[in-house]
């Protein structure tokens, strides 16, 4: 091999060793800021929770979701980097609080969180089984919290115990009642989901039958009501809507 060849070889050989070296330089050197991004972003406190950044949204009429108990969900991630915090976790947790039926979470860089609440909205009040007060129901039946006393804003329902059948009608009944109407009714009480009979706050009994042709029966009953035609009557009778009888 002449001079020139074995210079040339040692050159390339030379170039080769150094693109290696920088190649693996390169490579540490990635693995490095990688490692450090990691930490950074899964383990540091850069960009941890903080649940004083809390921000609670219940959207739904006559709420009663306990925010303190949303808060205790919150509080036992707290310091917990917002990319390892497991959003859907938190979603199925808030679910188990009374009176929530949806829920969305969502991340506010850097240290915040979002939970947007859809709560159950009780339409009506039943005497609480085993202990005093009254438990509120939506309309699906729901439990969605326990009151001392019944909201003035509420129907008391009375159904058989155990009676899914009887109190989903109920239910139906009360779910469709326009609100002028609904906030005239005190209470609500049924034998069977064909005998609904409703006790206006006036004290006037207002039998409806089966939850069928609510519309139509509440527009019969509003109709009655602003007239003289119910003057001094205990009693009427919608449960055939075209052919109502005073009592």
């Amino acid at each position: 091999m002449s001079t020139t060849s074995a210079a040339r070889f040692e050159e390339r050989a030379r170039m080769r060793r150094t693109l290696a070296r920088r190649q693996a330089v390169g490579l540490v050197s990635a693995v490095v800021v990688l490692g450090a991004l990691a930490w950074v972003l899964f383990f540091s406190p850069v960009l941890a929770l903080d649940a004083r950044e809390l921000t609670i949204e219940i959207e739904g009429a006559n709420s009663v979701v306990a925010a303190d108990e949303v808060r205790a969900v919150v509080q036992a991630r707290d310091e917990t980097p917002l990319p390892r915090l497991d959003t859907g976790a938190i979603r199925q947790d808030v679910l188990d609080v009374p009176g929530v039926r949806d829920v969305a979470v969502s991340r506010d860089w850097p240290h915040g969180l979002t939970i947007t609440i859809v709560a159950r909205e009780p339409v009506a009040a039943v005497p609480a089984d085993g202990r005093k007060g009254f438990t509120l129901l939506d309309v699906a039946g729901v439990q969605v919290g326990h009151v001392a006393k019944a909201p003035e804003s509420l129907p008391v329902v009375d159904v058989p115990a155990g009676d899914a059948r009887t109190l989903g009608a109920v239910l139906d009944v009360v779910e469709q009642l326009p609100a002028p109407l609904a906030a005239r009714v005190g209470s609500v009480s049924a034998q069977t989901q064909d005998t609904v009979s409703m006790k206006l706050r006036g004290g006037l009994r207002v039998d409806w039958g089966s939850s069928a042709q609510t519309p139509l029966k509440a527009a019969v009953l509003t109709t009655l009501l602003g007239s003289d035609a119910v003057e001094g009557a205990k009693v009427v009778d919608v449960s055939a809507p075209r052919m109502p009888i005073i009592e």
